[in-house]
């Protein structure tokens, strides 16, 4: 994706991202940016009336630390501006009726599409999550249970598989936040493992918007935040999204 993104953007315009070193980006017009208020964004991702399936909802493979903080969770949405974001199996889902920018968008026969952190259907055996979501202060809490098939060293996750999830996060803040769309670095620092079944909360928080990207933080905490797993930092590229033809 990001390697698409950049070939598109060559097409769009130039920008220079590190001293010394040129990148093509595509540029956005400033006052376009935010042409779509969070609140938006917020509206049309978390559908209230929809069939699709919600994977960021409790179930029996979930630990007690898990269920116990989403409740709690759950309370702040009713009084504290706080939002659960329902996790369907694509993007796509969630951008129904909106298409990424012209040039990134691919053709294919293939219908049963899944977002790579729902891509483990068992129950428990891979990535279980949900995120909330703070409008207003513009950052995120995700409380990741990673599964028996997320395994790196003997009873310890991968680090690859907090990666995907720090990464997921970011890009759910990202969007919401201010229309991030393409990850244009992820930098993490591991600090101790995470063992499998049990309950990792990412805390995410937007540092800044400027010159068309979002920085970002995150850091990963055991449910009674001793132990710390992972600090992370990721930069998102800020991308309209367009209407798709009615055609």
């Amino acid at each position: 994706m990001i390697r698409k993104g950049f070939q598109v953007a060559a097409r769009l315009g130039y920008h220079r991202v590190l001293p010394g070193t040129p990148r093509i980006l595509p540029r956005l017009n400033t006052a376009a940016a935010f042409g779509s208020s969070t609140e938006s964004l917020v509206s049309r991702f978390c559908q209230e009336k929809t069939n699709l399936k919600d994977y960021a909802l409790p179930n029996a493979s979930w630990c007690p630390d898990m269920l116990s903080l989403y409740q709690e969770f759950v309370e702040k949405t009713k009084a504290d501006g706080w939002i659960k974001l329902p996790s369907f199996k694509s993007n796509r889902d969630h951008i129904q009726g909106l298409k990424l920018p012209s040039g990134l968008a691919v053709s294919s026969d293939k219908s049963d599409w899944r977002i790579f952190t729902r891509c483990i259907q068992v129950e428990g055996q891979g990535y279980e999550y949900v995120i909330f979501f703070h409008p207003s202060k513009k950052n995120s809490v995700c409380l990741f249970q990673p599964g028996p098939y997320l395994e790196g060293p003997p009873g310890f996750a991968h680090g690859g598989s907090l990666a995907a999830m720090m990464d997921e996060t970011f890009s759910k803040t990202a969007y919401l936040a201010g229309e991030g769309l393409l990850t244009l670095s992820l930098n993490i620092r591991f600090k101790n493992l995470i063992p499998v079944g049990s309950l990792a909360v990412l805390n995410v928080d937007v540092e800044k918007i400027e010159d068309q990207k979002l920085y970002m933080s995150c850091i990963t905490l055991s449910r009674d935040q001793q132990t710390v797993y992972a600090k992370s930092s990721g930069v998102f590229l800020q991308l309209q999204l367009e209407e798709e033809s009615s055609q």
